[in-house]
């Protein structure tokens, strides 16, 4: 999947769409999803053209790649949500069901969120490592 300078977050990043911004540095912006799955749901993106977390890792800066880590923490904090916890997730690619060819990251929390996949529950005394 390349990059669609096009699509709706490359929109919002030129001023031509409007978001409901929550936190903005030099590299990253963070805005409510006009769509929410959550009581908070916001989104993160970097201001470059990456399409993916594989894309970002490979070709941004390290100023960019410091700013948009920062930029998800910094974004809980100034949404309050840092305290009773939230999910952090990125889709990528066709398989994932990734809509918008920018990378993004959904930051979601304000309500228990459940397991991440349906069945996803593990049995009473088991661990996440796998050896």
């Amino acid at each position: 999947m390349g990059y669609n300078n096009q699509n709706v977050f490359a929109k919002i990043l030129r001023g031509e769409l409007p978001c409901r911004k929550v936190y903005e540095t030099e590299h990253s912006l963070s805005f409510h999803d006009i769509a929410p799955q959550a009581k908070v749901h916001v989104l993160a993106i970097p201001k470059g053209p990456y399409v993916s977390w594989d894309d970002f890792s490979a070709g941004a800066s390290d100023a960019e790649r410091a700013d948009y880590v920062a930029a998800i923490g910094d974004t809980a904090r100034a949404l309050g949500i840092d305290k009773g916890g939230y999910r952090v997730l990125a889709n990528h690619g066709l398989d994932s069901h990734q809509e918008v060819p920018h990378l993004h990251t959904h930051i979601l929390a304000g309500q228990p969120l459940g397991p991440m996949l349906e069945g996803g529950d593990l049995p009473p005394g088991t661990n996440y490592v796998r050896n």
